[in-house]
């Protein structure tokens, strides 16, 4: 079935099987929203009576769950509450406006410092400071690998003291080092540098992801993060489009472009963190704040609507609470989780692909003739394409609740614009060049459906903020590996990595289609351990199992 395998068990069988499993609180949150085979998968707005709580036995148990986390909305638990689709819709707008606004500009704060050192170096930062491109790639592996090795320790961080704390802690860090590039002299400086910005950038995404969880529906989430990455084109043209103004400023006080650059830039993402202590509460029934207002941002029915859509949707959202810290036991629960394994190997090798082109575009378009102010501005077209097909491809994902095939598209775009600039011979046009790269940098950009695929498959708060932070090391890593593919001897078209690329964008392609067997096997097993049991063996099983997460005999993954 190409639907959302994410359904439960039992979900296309007759309706007297149904009724005999469809029993547990994995099954009820899923069924809720879970559409028909060959139907589009839509997010269904309003209560009903028939949900995850409407077993008193089943309610009493996950009540108990949530005491005994503390978790901070549990005042607000009512298996009884009801809400009509218009004012749930009217309150995902607001949270949409409150919450998912903000949190996307903050993303561009992050996404702003990691990409202008691309445009710097259009503005002949590297000869001016000793260095040449083996050296910039040396400082990109130096900044990815503190970025990956911060995101384990970031996220439990943020898990312990909360990310409403955390984030805007670290963005305020991460501005102030940012800005202070512009006082760079030589190589050693240039590494410091990368080195301490990897280590505060590196916990953010697995950090807003968390946080953001707390606010939405698992079939919400997706197409919220798919806007939120559109952050990344944004920053893509706005920041060509500032750098194309600001490097034309070489000379004023003495400064290259390149200063100027750093030093503007970093001033404004450095505002942008001062305000997020007073923008982000740490969750749904706790926004009242000074900065916020004493009434906070929701009323007392909007809070009840919030926690319990939430928690109908998926219980586990209340087994933690976000101030609880993930110990050393928890943690190790969550990494030895292996049937997560394959999510973490896609997002080691899907992104390495696009990720030279895309880090060297305002080099290359330089190095083939193009001046600086030409080599920004053309860096756009691409940015602006990616946007959209990030926005389509999810859409589509949503549309018909397929994860794996959807996402393999892609490898399968950029597979032929990789192929013809390995082919492309040395006296080609720099404009069909350009045009090759602006077509490859254009792909469907699938990051927001593999992190909210890999959110839905941790099924637990401290599974989700482990394997948030664990996709995203891996994620990192894969950059690692793709800023050393061009090298200094390969420039300026750098024929030996575009060959590199060509056989890791075959092997991400192949490796999709193996990940969603993987899942279709693993579900299949399952499926056979549940039907084994008896009806009273079930009901027994789910109100009394010490299994958590997906280690759950009724939780299926989704592909």
């Amino acid at each position: 079935m190409a639907g959302d395998n994410v359904e439960k068990i039992g979900s296309d069988s007759d309706p007297d099987t149904k009724e005999a499993i469809s029993i547990s609180p994995q099954d009820t949150a899923d069924q809720s929203h879970a559409s028909k085979e060959g139907q589009p998968h839509e997010v269904e707005y309003g209560s009903t009576d028939d949900h995850v709580f409407s077993d008193p036995a089943v309610a009493e148990r996950w009540r108990g769950v949530y005491e005994k986390a503390r978790y901070e909305n549990r005042h607000r638990f009512d298996p009884g509450y009801k809400w009509t689709a218009e004012e749930e819709r009217r309150l995902v707008r607001k949270i949409d406006a409150r919450i998912m606004v903000w949190a996307w500009l903050m993303f561009c704060a992050l996404d702003m410092h990691r990409r202008n050192i691309n445009r710097a170096i259009s503005d002949n930062m590297l000869a001016e400071i000793g260095m040449n491109t083996n050296d910039f790639n040396y400082g990109q592996t130096i900044f990815l690998a503190c970025f990956l090795a911060a995101e384990l320790p970031s996220g439990l961080i943020s898990k312990k003291i909360g990310a409403d704390v955390w984030i805007p802690t670290i963005m305020v860090g991460w501005s102030v080092v940012a800005l202070s590039q512009a006082f760079l002299k030589n190589r050693t400086g240039f590494y410091v540098i990368k080195a301490l910005l990897g280590l505060l950038m590196g916990g953010f995404i697995p950090d807003i992801v968390l946080w953001l969880t707390y606010f939405y529906k698992g079939r919400e989430l997706p197409l919220r993060l798919a806007w939120f990455w559109t952050a990344l084109s944004t920053v893509n043209i706005v920041g060509s489009l500032l750098a194309a103004g600001i490097l034309q400023m070489r000379g004023i006080n003495g400064w290259s472009g390149w200063q100027w650059l750093f030093l503007i830039e970093g001033l404004i993402t450095l505002l942008i963190g001062i305000f997020s202590w007073g923008l982000m509460p740490p969750g749904p029934t706790q926004t009242r704040h000074w900065f916020r207002g004493k009434d906070g941002w929701f009323n007392d029915h909007e809070e009840a609507i919030l926690v319990n859509r939430l928690l109908r949707d998926d219980p586990s959202k209340g087994d933690m609470n976000n101030r609880q810290a993930v110990g050393p036991s928890l943690l190790f629960k969550a990494v030895k989780d292996w049937e997560m394994w394959p999510l973490y190997i896609i997002g080691l090798t899907t992104y390495i692909p696009p990720y030279p082109p895309g880090n060297y575009l305002s080099y290359i378009l330089r190095q083939i003739g193009f001046n600086v102010f030409e080599a920004n501005l053309l860096a756009i077209p691409s940015q602006f394409l990616f946007a959209v097909n990030l926005l389509i491809v999810t859409w589509i994902s949503r549309r018909v609740g397929e994860r794996s095939i959807i996402s393999s598209s892609s490898n399968i775009w950029i597979f032929p614009w990789i192929l013809a600039l390995v082919l492309l011979p040395d006296d080609a046009s720099p404009w069909v060049r350009y045009a090759m790269l602006t077509g490859l940098l254009s792909y469907p950009y699938c990051h927001a459906i593999l992190v909210g695929w890999t959110a839905k498959n941790s099924n637990a708060v401290r599974t989700r903020a482990v394997s948030a932070a664990l996709y995203n090391m891996f994620v990192q890593s894969g950059n690692i590996i793709a800023s050393n593919i061009y090298r200094d001897d390969d420039q300026p078209l750098y024929r030996r990595g575009n060959r590199i690329l060509l056989g890791i964008t075959v092997f991400n392609i192949v490796l999709f289609y193996f990940v969603k067997a993987f899942y279709v096997w693993r579900n299949r097993l399952r499926d056979r351990r549940w039907n084994a049991m008896t009806k009273e063996e079930q009901e027994s099983y789910v109100l009394t199992t010490k299994d958590e997460g997906m280690q759950r005999l009724d939780f299926r993954f989704a592909h």
